[in-house]
């Protein structure tokens, strides 16, 4: 797909910034590296097992939450800069809502009935090249500028999933929300690791607002390391292995039951091809740190 096929170019864009922008590097003053630091208000989506496919057209607006980051940039050469970042947020996704058995691509995801929210914690390190240069300090820079990115980043997550549909059992009340890594949900020995790395990259465009205020709209992918943002990564285990109430519910009683033998042992439930990827738009407002604030000295 698209957006696979230009992973591993936009992954390789820092290095080759970096090695195009060090001849540059060497005669770009330190008075012409400034610092920014940032707010963005986000908009975050997923994309795995509970929704068709990694892909722009499998974006729901009815699945889209809200988050926050804050960041700080620091300048190097004059298209280059380094950027870290601590964003918090939170996706969703839920059969019911995307899946419909009308649908004839879709009837067994509407079948499965799975839903889940994870809270997501994201420290990221990334590459920013401008695709234009500023060669001055930061009163100078250009009023319009587009940008490309990509790093690396750690994150935590927690799926929940929300007790409703299906056949529920005593001990659990219908609206709450209960964890789903303790569960082991597919009969796992051990529950998949809740601290994970993702690759994230993108582009974005900042104009400038005030001599030291930026405005900036940034859209991000997020390829994780791990299947499991959603709870969901392989096949229907036996209930035997499923040794509490809830892990019986959001691990087999939850699908809705009109098709038999659908949540049998070893019945597919996730892909599991693909690990899952989040999306993350945000809106950022910058401010540049004049240089004489860069340039103090503590004695």
């Amino acid at each position: 797909m698209m957006i696979k096929r230009y992973t591993s170019l936009l992954l390789t864009l820092p290095l080759c910034a970096l090695l195009a922008s060090s001849l540059q590097a060497q005669n770009f003053s330190k008075h012409n590296r400034y610092r920014t630091v940032g707010l963005s208000l986000n908009a975050l989506n997923y994309f795995g097992d509970v929704v068709p496919d990694v892909r722009m057209s499998s974006l729901r607006l009815g699945s889209t939450r809200p988050g926050v980051s804050l960041s700080a940039t620091q300048r190097f050469t004059p298209r280059l800069s380094g950027r870290a970042m601590l964003t918090y947020g939170r996706i969703v996704g839920r059969d019911s809502k995307s899946a419909s058995d009308n649908d004839a691509g879709a009837p067994l995801r509407y079948e499965r009935n799975i839903n889940f929210r994870n809270n997501l914690l994201e420290l990221s390190a990334v590459g920013v090249f401008d695709l234009v240069e500023n060669r001055g300090d930061y009163l100078h820079r250009p009023d319009f500028v587009p940008y490309v990115f990509a790093g690396v980043a750690v994150f935590h997550h927690n799926p929940k999933g929300l007790v409703g549909g299906g056949s529920i059992p005593q001990g659990l009340s219908e609206g709450s929300y209960i964890a789903l890594q303790p569960l082991r949900t597919e009969g796992q020995s051990t529950g998949y690791q809740r601290t994970q790395f993702a690759l994230p990259f993108g582009g974005g465009v900042r104009y400038r607002l005030t001599k030291e205020l930026d405005l900036g709209l940034e859209i991000g992918w997020r390829r994780t390391s791990t299947d499991y943002l959603d709870d969901v990564g392989g096949l229907y285990t036996d209930v035997s292995n499923l040794t509490s109430p809830a892990a019986r519910y959001f691990g087999h009683d939850v699908t809705r039951g009109n098709i038999d033998g659908f949540a049998a042992p070893a019945q597919v439930r996730g892909v599991g091809r693909h690990n899952d990827w989040y999306l993350v738009t945000g809106l950022t407002v910058q401010y540049l740190i004049p240089q004489a604030m860069s340039g103090l000295k503590f004695r």
